[in-house]
């Protein structure tokens, strides 16, 4: 009988999660935190409104042909977009950009050329995009389209982003990915001019972290 009541608040508990809206931040250590009810007023905290709506819409047949007007570059790989009645992030699956300082931090090289080449490939356009999910921070993971072009690809072949060394969503292919990196690098463009001295996004993330 108990566990039968304590199975039943937990799917109520994961139901009430799921519904709600999503909070997230970053503490002072670099631990990441979530929460679906009221967030802490001392830290910095981001929200996206149900982020499992937003792949439901993304993923339907009627959004297929949907275009998306980007609001905002973050960065050589993450931007913000409005449509279908929402304001949600993308994180540009498949790459890993030069990372920007975080709160007057240093800068990893070539990462503010990555930022503004994305927002010259993105200047005053309309973006299709094909979602892949939902990653930790509740970003829509997705390949962002643009004049016939994969804007995600676009980066990796001017040597603004390498190819993301994490887990890939299944129905991802990294081949073409990996060719055009190979490319890249061959042909010293953008970071890869940096020879020995480079470093990927990953490492820089580890040798200078969020405080």
């Amino acid at each position: 009988m108990l566990k039968s009541l304590i199975h039943v608040c937990l799917i109520l508990l994961l139901s009430l999660f799921l519904l709600g809206n999503i909070y997230f931040w970053t503490d002072k250590s670099g631990t990441k935190h979530f929460t679906n009810v009221s967030p802490p007023v001392n830290e910095s905290v981001e929200e996206q409104k149900e982020s499992r709506t937003v792949y439901k819409k993304l993923s339907s047949k009627k959004s297929k042909n949907q275009l998306f007007k980007v609001v905002k570059v973050f960065d050589g790989d993450t931007i913000k977009v409005k449509g279908l009645d929402l304001i949600f992030k993308i994180r540009l699956v498949g790459i890993d950009s030069p990372e920007i300082g975080f709160k007057g931090r240093k800068d990893q090289p070539f990462c503010r050329e990555a930022k503004q080449y994305l927002s010259l490939l993105l200047d005053h356009k309309k973006v299709a995009i094909k979602s892949y999910g939902v990653d930790a921070y509740n970003r829509q993971l997705a390949e962002v389209f643009a004049d016939g072009k994969n804007i995600n690809l676009e980066i990796v072949t001017a040597g603004l982003a390498e190819v993301y060394k994490g887990r890939w969503p299944k129905n991802l292919s990294s081949q073409i990915y990996l060719k055009k990196e190979a490319m890249a690098r061959q042909d010293g463009k953008g970071m890869w001019a940096q020879g020995n001295f480079y470093k990927s996004p990953r490492q820089w993330r580890k040798e200078n972290p969020r405080k």
